[in-house]
């Protein structure tokens, strides 16, 4: 599939290999600190730890020879997940916590609690704002870009329509 999402979630699209990339993210290297943190199973903590690995997310270093054992480190690749990972600690956070947060964000130097925004470095903008779509790149195939196109039509059409976004049509409700 061309679409990155996709191609993301082959990846890590697992729960516990997400929660492998937190702890690494933590600190944590070797695979009995990991089984400890998370409590997965050896069979099922080594058939992700491989999988992250073959998939450039971490690398194996071997610290010990008699035993053999190994640390998983980030790779450059994995470290570039933190993002992903604070963004899902922030929605769960909002979503899914109704006994309240159990862990944040903060800022080490003023201990104030951050929450993660993506923005435009060019503007400083959340990239959430509705002047931000998505739209196919130089590599999509024609697959995607008609995806794309169809998407862009919907929008328009709807905005065009009375009532729509943007439209212009006058208010019917009254105050008073």
């Amino acid at each position: 599939m061309q679409c990155p999402i996709a191609r993301s979630l082959e990846r890590v699209g697992e729960w516990w290999s997400i929660l492998i990339l937190r702890d690494a993210l933590h600190g944590l290297s070797r695979f009995d600190e990991f089984q400890k943190s998370l409590g997965i199973a050896p069979n099922m903590l080594a058939r992700r730890l491989n999988a992250l690995v073959e998939s450039g997310l971490l690398e194996r270093r071997r610290y010990s020879e008699r035993p053999p054992r190994d640390a998983y480190l980030l790779t450059g690749r994995g470290r570039d997940f933190r993002p992903v990972v604070l963004s899902l600690l922030a929605w769960g956070n909002r979503h899914f916590a109704p006994e309240g947060v159990s862990v944040m964000l903060v800022n080490r130097e003023t201990g104030a609690a951050v929450d993660p925004v993506l923005t435009d470095p060019a503007t400083g903008r959340p990239v959430d704002e509705p002047q931000y779509a998505l739209v196919p790149g130089p590599a999509a195939g024609a697959r995607v870009r008609q995806k794309y196109r169809a998407v862009a039509e919907a929008r328009t059409a709807c905005k065009r329509a009375p009532g729509g976004r943007g439209s212009r049509a006058p208010s019917r409700s009254r105050v008073g």
